[in-house]
């Protein structure tokens, strides 16, 4: 029996290929699952892993404050290198068992951490650069780069992250998914004590409900069908249900990966080239928000179709 190739041991790291487009599997996760295995060797612990990680990203956003192309290429660098220990880190966390609390939250707090860093420098190195319209930016760019990072960056990264679990959700059960929902966690909050073991958890699972609340805020039409779904069938999605929403969900995957990572840092760095870095917020502003609101869209629609046919019992 012939041993594994290499794509096939990057391919069981994955949680679906329904997820994962063909440039993340060979840009990103083989690199990654390449260096996980490194540190397996070294026995180097997870969480070092996505501290590394953490340092290197937000190290990145300072070369990124130098009108000098060299140094924003290291910049560029810095920040493929982080996002490869970002996929590292939960590559060794699965091959050595080590899954903890903090590695959990220190992974999410990780992408954050690297784009707050990457519009601070953007931002002070374009406040008194020329702006288009002939003047200096001065408190536009801060007006610009805030909008673009804590309202459409984050909006955009949650949404793309849901609808991935609500995939795996009907392709794989509860068991294959991460689609937590704001009451769960709530309760579980609660249901912790204030001493010194679980106060973190207890704060952590506080931070932790928000986000789902956001979630399920920006998917009414989906609240809804998943109501229904987990009322009807308690025992699990049956597979003809689970097959109807795979052909509805999977072409939007792609558009939930561009929403991510790759297509924004690609466009970061090609306004870092051309020397004008602007068009990175002003395109998560634009083009990302309109394809936001375009998954949206087609995700609530053909989910309040899907509650349709489970109310007329035609599913």
């Amino acid at each position: 029996m012939t041993s594994p190739t290499l794509k096939e041991r990057v391919q069981a790291t994955l949680k679906s290929e329904d997820t994962e487009g063909a440039f993340e599997l060979y840009v990103t996760r083989t690199p990654g699952y390449l260096w996980a295995l490194l540190f397996k060797k070294l026995h180097v612990h997870p969480i070092a892993v996505t501290l590394l990680s953490i340092v290197i990203g937000a190290a990145a956003g300072f070369f990124f404050y130098p009108d000098d192309i060299r140094m924003n290429l290291v910049g560029m660098l810095l920040l493929v290198w982080a996002n490869w220990y970002d996929c590292a880190d939960g590559q060794l966390a699965r091959m050595t068992g080590k899954k903890t609390l903090i590695g959990r939250i220190l992974d999410g707090f990780a992408g954050d951490v690297w784009f707050f860093s990457i519009y601070l420098f953007i931002t002070l190195r374009l406040t008194w650069a020329s702006a288009p319209w002939g003047g200096q930016w001065g408190v536009w760019i801060w007006l610009l780069c805030a909008y673009a990072g804590f309202y459409c960056h984050s909006r955009q990264c949650a949404l793309a992250d849901y609808y991935r679990n609500i995939h795996l959700f009907f392709l794989k059960g509860a068991a294959g998914s991460e689609l937590d929902t704001y009451a769960q966690q709530r309760a579980l909050m609660h249901s912790l004590p204030w001493n010194r073991k679980e106060w973190f958890h207890k704060i952590y699972l506080y931070f932790y409900g928000n986000y789902t609340r956001g979630q399920e805020r920006m998917t009414p039409k989906f609240q809804v069908l998943y109501e229904w779904v987990q009322a009807r069938y308690p025992e699990g999605v049956p597979q003809a249900l689970r097959d109807k929403f795979r052909v509805k969900s999977l072409p939007l995957m792609k558009y939930a990966n561009i929403l991510t990572f790759d297509t924004r840092v690609g466009v970061l760095f090609i306004s870092l080239l051309v020397g004008m870095p602007w068009i990175y917020p002003l395109f998560e502003i634009t083009v990302l928000e309109a394809l936001r609101y375009y998954t949206r869209h087609v995700h609530e629609k053909f989910c309040a179709e899907f509650t349709k046919e489970l109310e007329n019992g035609e599913i």
